[in-house]
């Protein structure tokens, strides 16, 4: 059995021959070594690291000027600014929903329905219940749509004009 001095001590417990390893105390000598020897080339390391990140590596580590203010400057902390009144426009997304968004900032405010695929022609189908969607629109969306509710659209019955029947029916221009 091989000692290692300061490290290992070989104890018998039983008839068994077993080392008991402990840490010791402060950075191991390879350690103190390595750290030496980079600080001692740390210029050599410097140049090659610039000279690799075109002059990146000591730009990263100068210390950067802090922005100056400049006349005055209140920040006042609390909600967000009230937005505009919503604009809403109906709209066929290209992935077949209809859906009703704000012009202003282009959000989608509500879910109307889908455009699907049944027997080979394209179907409006309203966003209900009855229809399995897990998010219906309003009793009165509903009610003012219920006869657009299946609209086949051909070549003749366009999304656009899908979407602005639905339009007209709920108010939005």
């Amino acid at each position: 059995m091989t000692r290692i001095p300061g490290i290992a001590k070989p104890t018998n417990l039983g008839g068994f021959m077993v080392e008991i390893i402990s840490k010791r105390d402060g950075p191991r000598r390879e350690d103190v070594q390595v750290k030496r020897l980079i600080e001692q080339n740390r210029s050599t390391i410097v140049r090659l690291a610039d000279q690799i990140s075109g002059g990146g590596y000591s730009a990263s580590r100068k210390p950067r000027q802090q922005p100056k203010a400049e006349g005055l400057i209140i920040h006042v902390g609390g909600s967000a600014a009230t937005a505009a009144e919503a604009s809403p426009s109906i709209r066929v997304t290209m992935n077949g929903r209809v859906i009703s968004k704000d012009q202003n900032t282009g959000r989608q405010l509500h879910h109307i329905g889908d455009v699907r695929t049944r027997n080979g022609e394209q179907i409006f189908v309203l966003a209900t219940k009855q229809n399995g969607f897990f998010s219906p629109v309003d009793e009165t969306i509903a009610e003012a749509l219920a006869n657009l509710d299946g609209s086949r659209l051909t070549a003749t019955y366009t999304e656009e004009q899908l979407a602005a029947d639905i339009g007209a029916k709920l108010g939005i221009d």
